[in-house]
């Protein structure tokens, strides 16, 4: 019935603590999509708006035309209070957050601002999405060598980028989890041995954050870029990086927007003495709408908590698997353990474009990249919704 397709299936158990469904069912009512019968599992794409940052958004466009019409000590309390919640979300202090605009940029500023020296080399994979290689790839002007690792079936694990590594290596930079398999790589391995070695651990975590705990400490991670429009249920336009106070001390190349001075407020002296908080890499004015906006996105997760999130994630990825395997869309890679799955769970076919109308069709919102069906529901979908796409891709 189907051919050609390729699939992340884990013989799991489930949770022995499933999470609360009334409040899942709450925080449901947050998305008005759910009202119009549209499954949207397309949250590796870009996140709908829930009434939560809609009601953001009215408010602080009112207090823009109505009433505090430049009010910039408001706006730096939202800031950094939200820089307090990525904090505790990735577990490292608010000061080491810095607000951009998108994950690119993110990863740009790693590559600008480091030293390269001819015969360096970076490792890098050919399951990347482009953000986390192209600004890399630039720097062969520099004499930079590039290492690609070769995916098997759609994955690169860490011990093909750990066996990869060379004398020269100066940085290792992937994705927490691959934008086409779902595959969640083991970034405590890969860091680990960063760390030994003294190499740069930089990780676009895009695709997994939001859906997936994640510890920069734990994990030895020294520079993190993350767009908030996927899983963090934010707006376009807005990305943060997370930088290590060893690595920002090096980073002397970076661009310096006027806010990353010391004394930026003292417009006229310009004295390039830059600050030592990740507030260094901001360029200059924010996104302030897009900041409010996921100022409230994460005060609904820390309403829900994130374990309780990874935990709902992973138990809807376990389940859409294994219903996906009883229609035929199963796989060799059937014993995947649980600790590399992700929100994402996506197949290969010849047949894309089909499914994929025939599934628009049925109000059932996903992508088509690469030849791949890719599912990415969050933690508010249920297992309704799963059985609802199950049995539309059964019409097929």
């Amino acid at each position: 019935m189907c051919q050609n397709l390729i699939i992340i299936v884990a013989n799991i158990k489930e949770s022995k603590l499933p999470v609360n469904p009334e409040l899942v069912e709450k925080v449901r009512s947050y998305f008005p999509h759910i009202k119009n019968e549209i499954i949207y599992f397309n949250h590796s794409s870009t996140a709908p708006i829930s009434t939560k940052v809609k009601e953001r958004i009215d408010e602080f466009v009112k207090d823009r035309c109505e009433l505090a019409l430049d009010d910039y000590h408001a706006f730096k309390t939202v800031t950094d209070e939200t820089k307090t919640m990525i904090g505790e979300m990735i577990n490292c202090s608010g000061d080491r957050i810095a607000f951009l605009d998108n994950t690119t940029n993110g990863m740009v500023w790693l590559a600008s601002g480091i030293e390269w020296k001819p015969g360096d080399r970076i490792i890098l994979n050919d399951v990347e999405f482009p953000a986390n290689v192209y600004p890399f790839l630039q720097l062969k002007e520099k004499g930079v060598e590039i290492d690609f690792i070769k995916s098997t079936n759609g994955i690169v694990t860490a011990e093909e980028i750990i066996n990869a590594i060379q004398p020269r290596t100066k940085l290792i930079s992937v994705s927490f989890v691959q934008f086409l398999s779902g595959y969640r790589i083991d970034l405590e391995k890969i860091g680990k041995v960063c760390k030994e070695k003294e190499i740069i651990f930089s990780v676009d975590s895009i695709q997994g954050l939001g859906a997936i705990r994640l510890g920069v400490e734990k994990y030895n991670i020294d520079y993190l870029a993350n767009g908030t429009q996927k899983w963090m249920l934010g707006l376009q336009g807005l990305a943060f990086i997370y930088v290590r106070k060893k690595l920002q001390e090096k980073m002397k190349l970076a661009p310096i927007g006027w806010l990353a001075v010391k004394d930026a407020w003292r417009l006229l002296d310009f004295d390039l003495t830059t600050k030592e908080t990740a507030e260094r890499f901001q360029p200059g004015t924010l996104n302030n709408l897009g900041i409010y906006a996921f100022n409230s996105s994460l005060k609904l997760f820390k309403e829900f908590g994130f374990d309780e999130i990874e935990k709902q994630v992973l138990s809807n990825s376990k389940y859409f698997i294994d219903e996906l395997a009883k229609i035929g869309y199963k796989s060799q890679l059937f014993s995947v353990p649980e600790k590399h799955l992700s929100g994402i769970v996506s197949f290969r076919t010849e047949n894309g474009q089909k499914i994929h109308d025939h599934l628009s069709q049925k109000k059932i919102v996903c992508s088509l990249r690469e030849g791949y069906i890719r599912f990415a529901p969050h933690f508010y979908n249920t297992k309704r919704d799963i059985d609802h796409v199950v049995d539309a891709l059964k019409d097929v």
